[in-house]
Formats: structure tokens, C-alpha cells, sequence
């Protein structure tokens, strides 16, 4: 092979060579805008539809009622694990505590790996939703219900499973259009 017939060969390498950076960028970019713009942000439980897991919460210090499996069943409600140290945890605060003067659903509390003072500090300053609140200070229950962040919040419905799941803190949008709308279906069909 000549060298003239050569040289094109390797500028079409070159080019490819050149080409291929930018062609890596646009699929990283495309991956990152996509990664952005998705509004699903929901995250699957595998204990949806299923029993909440066997547990018996003694209360937090200077509170009455601890939390159990036992006391899940019977009504519709919502179950809240947070701790004072959790920042979202304030945030969504104000709408428990709102929610719980609405009276629409029973309200219950896991604290999770607190210390006693600090959790009653907590809901001193930011108000105390919860009918009854089971301290989890090992971790252990919360990990059988599949938390690995704070706060979480379940709907479980009367038979005592788990019908919804919301990580994080949520707003007013997700607390009407998400998790209202699964407690005033459960209660329904609970009526029904």
C-alpha cells in the first residue's frame, strides 16, 4: 500500500478518535437531563401489600404509649419514622401536626436511634402529632420496615399492612395528591 492511499485512513481514525469524546458527552449528557427531568420519584417497597413487621416499641421517655405491630390494626393510619437530628424531618413537620388537628387519620411515631431528651425537646418546639410513639433506639424495627432514610411515612391500612410509601420529607402537594388520596380509599373501603 502506497502512503498516499494511506494518509486517508488515518485521518478518518483521527476523526473517529476526535468524534468520540463528544459522542461519550452527548450520552452522559442525555443520561444527566433525563436523570434530572424525571418526575418519578418514587421508590418501590417490597413490603407493600404485606403485614408490617412484628414489633413491640416501648414509648419514648416522658410518653405513655409505645408502639406494636398489634396497635396497627383495626383503622387506617399513617406511621412516621423521624428523629430530632433529622433536618426534612422539621420540615414536614407542620403538616403532621396540621394533619393531626384535622383529625383525619391516626397518626403514630417511630423515633428512631434518639436520645430520649433530644426527642422530647424536638416535639416540644415543633409541635407532637403522634398518637402513640415506639422508640426504636437500636435501629432494628426501622430496618424491617425497609427505612434507610429520614423521615419516612406509611399508610397502613386496617388489616395492618403496608399500603404506601413515602421517602423523605413531603410538602403539601404529596401529602393531598399521594398520601391523603390512599388513606380516603382505604377508609372507603374499610366503610364499604
Amino acid at each position: 500500500m502506497s502512503t498516499a492511499e494511506q494518509a486517508p485512513r488515518r485521518r478518518s481514525r483521527g476523526r473517529a478518535l476526535v468524534l468520540l469524546p463528544a459522542a461519550l458527552f452527548a450520552a452522559l449528557a442525555a443520561a444527566f437531563y433525563w436523570g434530572l427531568m424525571n418526575s418519578d420519584d418514587r421508590l418501590p417497597s417490597a413490603l407493600i401489600g404485606r403485614a408490617v413487621p412484628e414489633f413491640d416499641l416501648p414509648p419514648i421517655d416522658g410518653r405513655d404509649d409505645g408502639l406494636s405491630s398489634s396497635d396497627l390494626q383495626g383503622e387506617v393510619s399513617i406511621v412516621n419514622v423521624w428523629a430530632s437530628w433529622c433536618v426534612p424531618c422539621r420540615v414536614e413537620m407542620p403538616l403532621l401536626v396540621e394533619l393531626a388537628a384535622q383529625g383525619t387519620v391516626p397518626i403514630h411515631g417511630i423515633n428512631y436511634k434518639d436520645a430520649p431528651d433530644a426527642a422530647l425537646a424536638f416535639l416540644d418546639e415543633t409541635g407532637d402529632p403522634y398518637s402513640r410513639i415506639g422508640a426504636d433506639r437500636s435501629g432494628r424495627t426501622s430496618i424491617d420496615w425497609g427505612v434507610y432514610g429520614l423521615p419516612e411515612t406509611f399508610v397502613i391500612d386496617e388489616q395492618g399492612r403496608i399500603a404506601y410509601k413515602h421517602v423523605g420529607p413531603f410538602d403539601r402537594r404529596s401529602l393531598e395528591q399521594d398520601i391523603l388520596p390512599v388513606v380516603r380509599r382505604l377508609q372507603s373501603e374499610g366503610e364499604a
